[in-house]
Parts: structure tokens; sequence; C-alpha cells
């Protein structure tokens, strides 16, 4: 019997499932007890370090939790259950960690890179372990702000390193306690195999190689292939997965129907998707949070996709028919609970901007502050619609302009790109600079950048739009709208340095396959999984 250490916050689901994928039954932590009768404990950390540690105080785990681990009992910590071992963390002065293992968590410290770090990257083995046994080399799933350090006094400890700007601890192992920043459940197969070695082994044996990393060479962080699944119901209430032309996801008065949700993210999955999206068009206004359809599709989805989730639309404040009222946070909480790992923010963040703006103060009641704050930066992402507005001069406007090398229709050489709302249909006076760069200073750890004028063309992503957003912020950016042949990755890679690359219908339709998409940038000399 495997037990899950739940404590309430963030995506588990995707950890318990990945249990049962493997053949293995497992129970959740109910109480302190669970955990000093454990025979084998995996603590899936989540959220923020100062949070992970007051919750795990508030329930009366701590104390048995150190105790399993004092006892050498086989524990396998993810990503902040990596963290939480440590003394304590920059992210939150202060507060104690576990202290099993000696120094301080510390943000990265890198200005050419965007933070957190998120994406596939590479491990070096520092030491052998039957925790990495058949493991080829292949990219994991990593997602964070803050690492562990090559610090001298926790060398006892290293297992696996990984490069990000700096060289940081991507894995750590003493005895039969081991832990990994990087996420097995949402690292594909080569990641359900190292949570296998675990579930499996009756030991962790390890044992340090004659030449620690000796040619091993420098790991590189993949760009990302997403694959977007607009979801909304039909005319006749079913739940499909479709695709707009400059939004509109009408054809001869239906809704386009290009698949069942569950089972095209399932296909991307298994054709090599590093990401999937799912943005609900709909909204379900009036649904009980416990009745949301998108919930169910998100427990469904994450039985047997084992790659990251994001979700977006409604994540927002709302009264139910019912009566009852819920907070962003709440319904967040739900989606994280269903099996999502990163929630998008769109009209929502368009409205806490104008707000910021007209009093530049945080109040930390904001969807993008509550759920940051809880879950962390890297859980929020702010999806963007915005439109060109063109001027002949940028003295037109106070917004941040470009001069484009595609005139509008009167001549003019100038344009500022305009945030939008409702699904594009109403702007605001509010540019994508202001967006994008008030959004990440209130904690949103990515921006998904879409293009209303780019969207169902087929022509390529909006360069000018993503190198004016990259250049503004210090956080990942995914390029989306626009998309239409293999080439467009490439460019959009190689002239922006966008972090990831997303469409939708080219994929649903099978114009352009992920695998093709992938086979072409890895001849560009792009760095893929």
């Amino acid at each position: 019997m495997i037990t899950l250490l739940d404590y309430g916050a963030g995506n588990v689901r995707s950890v318990r499932n990945a249990i049962k994928k493997l053949g293995f039954a497992v129970q959740d932590v109910t109480c302190p007890d669970d955990i000093r009768r454990a025979e084998k404990l995996v603590f899936p950390g989540v959220g923020s370090f100062g949070s992970a540690m007051a919750r795990l105080a508030s329930l009366g785990y701590v104390e048995p939790l150190l105790a399993h681990l004092r006892a050498d009992k086989p524990f396998l910590g993810i990503c902040l259950g990596l963290q939480t071992l440590f003394a304590g963390s920059e992210e939150t002065p202060g507060v104690a960690g576990l202290g099993i293992i000696p120094g301080q968590i510390k943000r990265f410290e890198t200005s050419a890179l965007a933070v957190p770090q998120i994406g596939w990257n590479g491990i070096i083995l520092r030491k052998q372990s039957s925790l990495f046994n058949g493991h080829q080399g292949e990219k994991l799933y990593f997602v964070h702000s803050f690492r562990a350090g090559l610090d001298e006094e926790s060398r006892d400890w290293l297992l696996t390193t990984t490069h990000y700007g700096e060289e940081f601890v991507s894995g750590v192992q003493k005895g039969k306690v081991a832990a990994v920043q990087f996420h097995p459940e949402k690292s594909g197969e080569a990641g359900l195999r190292i949570l296998g070695n675990f579930l499996a082994g009756s030991e962790l044996n390890v044992s340090c190689p004659a030449k620690v990393a000796a040619g091993q060479g420098v790991t590189k962080l993949a760009k990302r292939i997403i694959a977007c699944l607009d979801v909304r119901s039909n005319d006749n209430g079913d739940l499909v997965v479709t695709k707009g032309d400059q939004y509109d996801v009408r054809e001869e008065g239906e809704v386009r129907n290009l698949g069942k949700p569950v089972e095209l993210a399932r296909r991307y999955y298994e054709e090599g998707a590093d990401e999937i999206t799912f943005l609900n068009i709909t909204g379900f206004r009036d649904f009980p949070l416990k009745d949301q359809p998108m919930l169910e599709v998100l427990e469904k989805t994450s039985e047997n996709v084992f790659v990251p989730l994001t979700i977006g639309g409604g994540i927002r404040e709302f009264t139910d028919s019912e009566g009852k009222r819920y907070s962003a946070l709440d319904v967040a909480a739900q989606y994280f609970r269903s099996g999502a790992d990163k929630i998008s923010i769109g009209s929502d963040a368009v409205y806490t901007v104008e707000e910021y703006l007209a009093g530049t103060t945080k109040t930390g009641n904001s969807s993008i502050e509550q759920i940051s704050f809880v879950y962390g930066a890297q859980a929020v992402v702010i999806s963007i619609d915005p439109r060109r507005v063109y001027v002949k001069s940028p003295e037109e406007t106070a917004h941040h302009t470009i001069k484009t090398a595609f005139p509008g229709l009167n001549g003019e050489q100038y344009c500022w790109y305009q945030c939008t709302v409702k699904g594009g249909r109403e702007g605001r006076d509010v540019d994508v600079v202001q967006l994008a760069k008030t959004c990440q200073e209130l904690g949103a750890g990515e921006i998904l950048l879409n293009c209303i004028d780019k969207d169902g063309t087929n022509s390529g992503f909006d360069l000018e739009l993503i190198n004016q957003v990259r250049r503004a912020v210090t956080i990942p950016v995914i390029a989306s709208s626009g998309a239409g042949r293999v080439e467009h990755f490439s460019e959009v890679f190689a002239e922006t340095g966008a972090e990831a690359a997303l469409a939708a219908g080219i994929f649903h339709r099978r114009e352009v396959p992920i695998a093709a998409v992938k086979e072409h940038i890895r001849a560009q000399g792009i760095e893929t999984r």
C-alpha cells in the first residue's frame, strides 16, 4: 500500500492517478497516524513554501513526517516535497522547513532566462540510484521559481543536477529517502518509469559513480509545443472541442464540432504534446461549482494523460443559481483538485489591471494575487486576447506602440495592441504591455499570448506582438494564434524567444501533426522533447 500525503493544496489527483496506473493501491493521509503507519510515503508538495509548511503544521503532520524521514523509511518527495526537506527558503523568509537537509532554497538568479522555469529539462546523475533504472536521458517536466543550490554542507544528499542559467539540485537521496524537483507524474512515460521504480522497489540502492557527471554536459530546457482545446457546449448541450475564425466558432449556423475533449486530449498526449490547455469558452456561469462540466473533463483526462493540464475560462468570483457565492480562489482550488496544474485567467485579469492602474496599489484581493499566494506563481497563466489599433504616430496615443512592417488600411506605420474581454467582443483602454507587466507584478507566472487578428488565418504567429511582450516581462510567454505549418513554429522560436507555442485547429484537423512540428524544429537546432 502506498500512502499519499495530500495536505489539501494543488493537483494531487495526477499523482494518485499515476500510482493507480502503475498498478498500486494508494491511500490518502487523513490524520497524523496515517503517516506513522505508512510503509511508503509519497509527498507531492504544491504551491508556496510558506503555505505548505503552515498547512503541514496546522494538520499536525510535521512531527510524524520528521519521524518517518529520520527512521529512513521509504519516502519520495516531489517538487515542493524536495524543497521542504531543507532548512528554509527565500520564498518565505523566517519560515522553517523540515530541516532534514542543511541549506536554504533560493530563487533562480538569471536575467537571461524566464523565471519560473517551466518545461522539459534534463538531469545529470551524480550518483547511481535504482530510482533511475531504465532512464535513458529523457527530459522531465519542471515548474518552479526556487531551487536548491550545490551547497557543500548538503553534498552527501546530491543525486541529480540540472542546468537553468546555473546548475541546481534536481534530485536528492540518502538511504531510502529521496526527492526530485521535477514532476514524474507529469513527465510522460519516462516519469512514470521513475515513479514505478520507487513504488516497486524494496530498497533504493544508491552508489557513487567513479567519475561524477563526467562528460555529461549541460542540460537544456526544451521549447514546448502545446495543444489547445477550446471547449463549449453545442446547441444540443453536448461538450465539444471547437475552433474559431477570429473567435467566431459557428459555421453554417452550427458550432464547429472537432471532437470530444477527453478523447482529443488523450490523442495529443500520445502524439507527443508537451502540455494540453483547455479553454472553457461557454462559461457555465449559473452552474453550482460542484456541477461545472469542465471538472469532469479534467478528472477523466488526468486518468490517462500524464503531461501538464491548464484550464481557462470561468476562473473568477461568481454566485451560482442557488445563491451560493464562490471566490476565484474557491474556483481555482476545485479545478486543481480535479486535475489541473495551471489555471488561466482572461477577462478578469483585464478588469484587475484596470483597477490596479487606477489605484497603483496591491490589495491582495485579486484572483491573481490570491491564487499565486496559495499555489505559487507558476500556477497562474494570464490569457491575453489583443487586437491591433493603428495610429499615424506614437504621439496619438498614450499606449505602448510599435513601428510595424504591416501598415494599416490608411498607411499607418504604427500600432498598439488593445486588450479585449468577453471573448474578444469588447475592447478596453489597456494595452498588452500594461496588462502583461502588471499581471507579472501581481504574481502571475506565465503569459498565454493570443492574437485576434491572427486567429484562424494560418498565416503565422504575430512576431511583432510576441517580441513586444517578450521584452516587457521576465516570465515565460506562450505564443498563440496563426500557426498554419511547421515553419511557423521554428520561426516564432528563432525570432522571438518565446518559451512555448500553442496551436489548435491545425492539430484538431490533423493538418499538421505534433510529431511533424517537433521533427522540424529539432532539425533547425531548436531544443525539443
